[in-house]
């Protein structure tokens, strides 16, 4: 079905080709997941698919790629819509319509779908991806994780014999992208699609996965089945690490084969206690609503950011429903929930550049909505789910230098935190050319560069390799450890396991559910991690057990 023969990409002023000398043969009807390091090139390897390389990237092409029999050099992008689907990173910039009923039908009105089978094919794909009550909704209102379903619904109504994604789960709540890995699952399986994604958070699709591709930093790609790769793979999810240190033979690819090889080490942690988690000054809980959100036995300190009743509203829809929270000082707090809840929401309002109908958030004592942008950036920062929107220079080195002169931050300062987040990384690229995730580790460095007291980030570890998610839990664990205080809104359950000392859920617009981060996860089918759901409570990281059999040996 895919066939890329000796396959180099250079592009135009690069140093070195984004890939080189690449092989790669895909047979129809297989689940393809492509991973690597974060801008190693796993969006120009996707590209090279349906002829955006280089028919729309621009650059230098040596060697043939062939889909369905299709030569890309021969066929542009256009001319191979019917045969590939393609779902980028960024849902919203390849929308063309208003509404999502018009979206899933766009495409097939293209291609010339009798208009029967159209509404047959859109309805289908409604119930598929369970967006029937969005069919009407405005793109534009819709959270990124709901833009991610219906740009994957957009494609789905085209049946192409070949579908590729980019991230596709990365905006994603855990129960709403198990579902779409299995509607992707059913597609291969009973259809026999050829599906092709790339991901970063490899614990939701390996187990899917009939070939596990990995691009290297020097361009290099190698392919083979999952277990085979990830045995020596420098990328892997935590299932994998946890049979590393266990020395399981064969690996584990889900947790019912890890749980099943587990027997031995559960029974030896058994009688370990689980290593405690990092307690920061001024630990107090976020509260569902109509509970002190301030209990007089924890109040060490005044909370950084103090919100009581905040409430959002969108014309009749309570995005926001009086929603009170505290973050003290030296406090890390995931904010979960499923797309949609209002978390996006509720960070815009506490920031102070968004919408909020009623309450009040004090950050040291001001609202931050009426301060001045440069008052209130070194009060609070903000990483919006679209990074690219903050960046607007032309050079990587002129957005850092600019950042260090904004923040009256030493030189150098946002180029040392980019190095720590995405590794090395052309001073001189527009910030417009980087992969995803590398223009969300540059808006990460941005904002930390003026070292907020309090910090809020939207999703930020879509884009992120393994590495790189490490990197930023020790940033915003250091930032908490220096007094600071971080709310993370995300899906990554593994990097909440990792860096939070404490969750909230929310649901409707509401916080259901808050408390110690052990407790929330390991009490929670939906956001518990991995280890956890192997090990079962109190363990949630592999750093965990490998602190506890050290600590006893």
């Amino acid at each position: 079905m895919i066939a890329i023969e000796s396959v180099t990409v250079t592009y135009d002023g690069a140093p070195r080709p984004v890939l080189r000398d690449v092989d790669l043969y895909v047979d129809e009807g297989e689940l393809v997941v492509v991973t690597g390091p974060t801008g190693a090139g796993k969006s120009s390897l996707l590209g090279l698919l349906n002829g955006l390389v280089p028919h729309f990237t621009g650059g230098h092409l040596e060697g043939s790629v062939t889909v369905a029999g299709l030569r890309t050099e021969d066929h542009r992008p256009r001319e191979l819509a019917a045969t590939v689907g393609w779902v980028g990173q960024d849902p919203l910039a390849g929308f063309v319509t208003d509404t999502v009923e018009e979206e899933l039908a766009y495409g097939m009105e293209q291609l010339g779908v009798d208009p029967q089978a159209m509404r047959r094919r859109v309805e289908e794909t409604l119930d598929l991806l369970g967006i029937t009550d969005l069919r009407a909704r405005s793109l534009r209102s819709l959270s990124g994780g709901q833009q991610q379903r219906v740009a994957i619904g957009a494609v789905l109504t085209m049946h192409p014999p070949v579908l590729v994604l980019d991230e596709p789960t990365s905006a994603l709540d855990p129960t709403s992208a198990e579902d779409v890995l299995a509607t992707l699952a059913r597609l291969v399986h009973d259809l026999g699609t050829t599906v092709v994604l790339a991901e970063h958070r490899l614990e939701r699709v390996v187990p899917f996965a009939d070939v596990l591709v990995y691009v290297g930093t020097d361009g290099s790609v190698t392919a083979g089945p999952p277990a085979r790769m990830l045995a020596t793979s420098p990328i892997a999810p935590p299932l994998v690490e946890l049979g590393r240190l266990a020395g399981w033979d064969p690996l584990p690819l889900t947790v019912r084969e890890a749980r099943r090889a587990s027997r031995t080490l559960r029974k030896e942690l058994a009688e370990l206690p689980a290593p405690p988690r990092p307690r920061f000054v001024g630990f107090g809980p976020v509260s569902p609503r109509g509970t002190d959100p301030n209990p007089t036995n924890r109040g060490r300190e005044a909370p950084l950011l103090t919100a009581r009743g905040v409430a959002v509203r969108y014309g009749p829809l309570h995005a926001v429903r009086g929603v009170d929270l505290d973050l003290p000082a030296g406090s890390v707090t995931a904010l979960m929930g499923r797309n949609g809840s209002g978390k996006s929401t509720l960070l815009w309002a506490l920031q102070g550049s968004g919408a909020r109908h009623g309450g009040d958030v004090r950050v040291a004592g001001e609202d931050p909505a009426r301060l001045s942008r440069t008052q209130a950036r070194r009060r609070i920062g903000l990483v919006p789910q679209t990074a690219s929107d903050l960046l607007y220079l032309e050079s990587v080195a002129a957005e850092c230098a600019a950042a260090d002169t904004e923040a009256g931050a030493a030189d150098g300062t946002c180029a040392a935190l980019l190095a720590r987040l995405a590794g090395t990384v052309d001073p001189a690229a527009n910030p417009r050319d980087l992969s995803e995730g590398q223009k969300l580790a540059l808006v990460l460095a941005v904002q930390l560069a003026a070292a907020p007291r309090v910090m809020l980030l939207d999703e930020p570890t879509r884009g992120l390799d393994y590495a790189a998610k490490d990197a930023l839990a020790t940033i915003l664990r250091d930032l908490a450890a220096d007094g600071g205080a971080v709310l993370v809104a995300t899906h990554d359950v593994e990097f909440v396991a990792a860096v939070a000392d404490r969750a909230a859920v929310m649901a409707e617009g509401e916080v259901i559910a808050a408390g110690d981060v052990r407790e929330v996860l390991a009490t929670s089918p939906a956001f518990a991690p991995q280890v956890t759901k192997v090990l079962g409570d109190p363990w949630l990281t592999v750093r965990d057990v490998r602190t506890a059999l050290e600590e006893s040996r």
